[in-house]
């Protein structure tokens, strides 16, 4: 199984000004840089079967680039219990487009919808239990931030791996909105997805395995 979502990459100008916001705030658990992102679909587990599918469906979606703009700061969940910071994305009619677009061709697939209102923002942080008065303070000196805005001229289809230290995302495939394929689909490709999966897990597990196995390299005295 491999885990997939569709999303908007964040060029560099723009994630070097959001690294700006990641610090200051008790509780929080920053997202590495390298995985900012605006998510436009989750898809969850498929199987590689569905996975190329997927990847397929994505290549019909075209349409003119436009500008997308980020501003504020906010949560999910209120400040007393608030489980995630965010930077925020300026209202779009084109982005909003793009997103019914993806949504709707997953839906010809037959997957199943998300039924959550799309709410385009980059994550910032997860959190637990920041201090109220902190996390009030945070929201309001950053209320007004507007890191560099972007052309948006291509999506993305990302893997993503729970591992124990947190998601780590993975771009399969570039879809540019002129309709060009920067990347050829292999017909096993998928299939590599989830050897790579497999593999990344393993990885996991041994680096947890090896920091928990106490050292044997003791002295003795004669």
């Amino acid at each position: 199984m491999v885990r997939l979502f569709v999303a908007l990459s964040i060029p560099e100008a723009t994630s070097l000004a959001l690294r700006g916001l990641c610090s200051g705030l008790p509780g929080a658990r920053w997202v590495n840089p390298e995985q900012f992102h605006i998510t436009l679909r989750f898809i969850g587990e498929v199987d590689g079967r569905t996975a190329r599918h997927v990847a397929e469906a994505l290549t019909g979606i075209q349409m003119p680039s436009f500008e997308v703009a980020l501003h504020g700061v906010g949560t999910f969940g209120d400040k007393r219990a608030a489980r995630s910071l965010w930077a925020g994305v300026r209202p779009s009619q084109s982005l909003e487009r793009l997103h019914e677009k993806v949504d709707g061709a997953m839906a010809r697939l037959g997957l199943e919808p998300d039924r959550r209102k799309f709410t385009p923002h980059v994550t910032l942080a997860r959190l637990n239990q920041p201090p109220v008065e902190r996390l009030g303070a945070y929201l309001a000196h950053h209320a007004l931030v507007s890191p560099p805005s972007f052309t948006c001229d291509r999506f993305v289809l990302y893997s993503s791996f729970l591992s124990h230290g947190g998601a780590i995302y993975t771009p399969e495939r570039i879809y540019r909105l002129d309709g060009v394929d920067d990347h050829g689909w292999m017909d096993d490709e998928a299939e590599d997805w989830e050897r790579a999966e497999a593999a990344r897990e393993r990885e996991s597990w041994e680096q947890e395995r090896r920091q928990m196995q106490p050292a044997l390299s003791y002295g003795f005295g004669d």
